[in-house]
C-alpha cells in the first residue's frame, strides 16, 4: 500500500510518501490510521485530530469506513480553501 502526504503531514513526517504493508485485519481507512498511531511518531502527533485531515483512496476522496486493500494509494492532506 502507498500513501502520499501532502502540505503539513509531509513535513511532519519528513517524507512525500512511504510504501506499507499493515496486517490484513487492517481493511478500512480507520483501521489503517489507528495503526500507523501504534507504530508512534510521527504518526501519533500526525493523526491525533482527524478532523483536520482528508483522505483519497486512488485519487478519490473518501470517509473513515472507506476500504483499503495493499494495492491502493492512500493520500492524507489538510482541508483545502480556496480564495
Amino acid at each position: 500500500m502507498k500513501l502520499v502526504y501532502f502540505a503539513w503531514m509531509k513535513e511532519k513526517a519528513g517524507i512525500s510518501e512511504e510504501t506499507v504493508n499493515p496486517p490484513a485485519t487492517v481493511t478500512d481507512l480507520g483501521q489503517l490510521v489507528d495503526w500507523l498511531k501504534e507504530r508512534g511518531e510521527p504518526y501519533t502527533g500526525m493523526f491525533q485530530n482527524m478532523a483536520a485531515i482528508r483522505a483519497a483512496i486512488n485519487y478519490e476522496y473518501v470517509k473513515i469506513d472507506a476500504a483499503v486493500g495493499p494495492d491502493d494509494e492512500v493520500a492524507f492532506f489538510p482541508p483545502v480553501t480556496g480564495g
